[in-house]
This record gives structure tokens, C-alpha cells and sequence, in this order.
């Protein structure tokens, strides 16, 4: 029992720390949060595409973010290291943040859907879903859907190949929550048809003459192709008995006629 309340414990604080993390680096695109327990203490892996606002001027962030882990949350000596995100596009927390603060600047919710969509699906992405849920265009709350592409809902693939994430922002009319699914381009789904080359070994090559660079095939003239040699015609053995007959018939009546 003891160790099953170690473990929940040690996950509740990994869980409150993302939290923190979220909420001040929500402006500097902040993607994935890695923490590793080291000898040394934790490690702390931040993803974020603007990395100048995390660090902050002359380090005054980063200090900042390190005594707070620290003091507050019990981290061992944590060390901070920050990380340039590859493929933005393809992070749903990052494209999440974007929309809320296209929102909030004042931009239609589904011009700002679609034009998201695009630049999701711009990253060769298999798939992406958005949902907005919330006060909308009226005083009553609704759910609005962009969707292209295949997004996998449960299972395995669901697990593995889906990057997923919800935000919410406070506005006027009320709290309008993001929720960003996308389908990474490298997924692979049970029912993909994989083509097996050469199953039956290597296709047989046929032979064909080689001919030697510069040196051209010689040209035989009509006249010169030489002619099969003719065979003597070979006369049957029935054919020749029924010769060999009537040759005595003719002589027996011609020898008549002389009588």
C-alpha cells in the first residue's frame, strides 16, 4: 500500500507541475513537457517554439521557473532544458494556444477553424479534429466540428499516432473551450495494405545479345544468306512396294502384245 501511495503521489506532483508550466508558457508556445528523475535530481525537458520567452532577459525566467519547481513543488535540484519543437503544426497543444489567441483577438471562431485545419493538414498530417463548445454566436451554448482527413477514435492507433489537447479561455460571454485532435503522419492502422516485393523470388531476365560499345552488328546482304543444302526426297517404304508392282504389270502385258 505504501508503494501504490508513492506512486500516486509522485504522479499527482508531475501532474501539478505541468499545470504551472502551462500556465506560464501559455504565450511562448509551450508543446511537450518531459520530467526524468536522475541521481542528480529531475530533469526538466520543455518543448517550446518561441525558446527566447521561456528563457527569458539574461535568464530571468528560466531562474524563475527552476526556485518555483523547487520550492513549491519539491523537485530534487531540478534542471531545466529547453528545446526547439520540429514540426509545430503537428503539436495539438501548440495549435490549441493559437486558436484561443486568434479568438481572443476578436477573429470569426470558423474562419479561424478552417484556416487552422489548413495549416494542420499543410503538415502532411493524416488527420485532424477541432471542436469550440461554448457560447458561440448566442446565449446558448453549441459545439461547432472542423474535420478532414482520418482521425483514429479508440483503440491502439487511437493511443499512439493521435496528439490530443484541450484549452479554454474566458471571454465576455463565457468560457470557450478547444479541443485539437490530430492524426500524425507517421501512423500506421492495422488495415494498411503493405506490398510484399518478389514473393515468388527475382523475375526472370531474358537473355538478350550483348553488344560491345562502338562496334556495330555487320550486315548481311540478301544475296549472301546462305541457303539450307537440299535433302534427297526419301521415298516411303509402302510407296516404293506399290512402284515396284506396277512396274511388273507393265512389263507382263507388254510382253503379251509381242505374242
Amino acid at each position: 500500500m505504501a508503494a501504490q501511495k508513492a506512486f500516486i503521489n509522485r504522479n499527482l506532483k508531475y501532474v501539478q507541475v505541468n499545470e504551472y508550466l502551462n500556465r506560464e508558457l501559455t504565450l511562448a508556445g509551450q508543446g511537450e513537457i518531459e520530467i526524468h528523475k536522475t541521481p542528480m535530481g529531475h530533469r526538466v525537458i520543455i518543448h517550446a517554439v518561441r525558446l527566447g520567452m521561456v528563457i527569458g532577459r539574461r535568464g530571468r525566467n528560466i531562474r524563475k521557473i527552476t526556485e518555483t519547481l523547487e520550492h513549491k513543488y519539491g523537485l530534487e535540484t531540478p534542471q531545466l532544458e529547453v528545446r526547439d519543437l520540429e514540426e509545430p503544426r503537428l503539436n495539438a497543444r501548440v495549435m490549441a494556444g493559437r486558436l484561443i489567441s486568434q479568438i481572443q483577438k476578436g477573429f470569426h471562431f470558423r474562419r479561424a477553424g478552417y484556416a487552422l485545419v489548413r495549416r494542420i493538414m499543410s503538415a502532411n498530417a493524416r488527420g485532424c479534429e477541432i471542436s469550440i463548445k461554448g457560447k458561440l454566436t448566442s446565449q446558448r451554448a453549441r459545439t461547432e466540428v472542423f474535420r478532414e482527413g482520418f482521425v483514429a477514435k479508440c483503440g491502439e492507433p487511437a493511443e499512439i499516432f493521435v496528439d490530443e489537447a484541450v484549452l479554454e479561455v474566458t471571454l465576455k460571454q463565457g468560457v470557450i473551450g478547444v479541443h485539437v485532435k490530430i492524426m500524425q503522419p507517421d501512423a500506421v492502422l492495422p488495415d494498411d495494405a503493405v506490398l510484399i516485393k518478389e514473393v515468388f523470388g527475382p523475375p526472370e531476365e531474358e537473355e538478350e545479345e550483348v553488344v560491345e560499345a562502338g562496334v556495330e552488328p555487320e550486315e548481311v546482304e540478301p544475296d549472301e544468306v546462305p541457303l539450307e543444302e537440299e535433302k534427297p526426297a526419301t521415298i516411303p517404304e509402302e510407296a516404293d512396294k506399290d512402284i515396284v508392282a506396277d512396274e511388273k504389270l507393265l512389263k507382263e502385258e507388254d510382253f503379251e502384245e509381242e505374242e
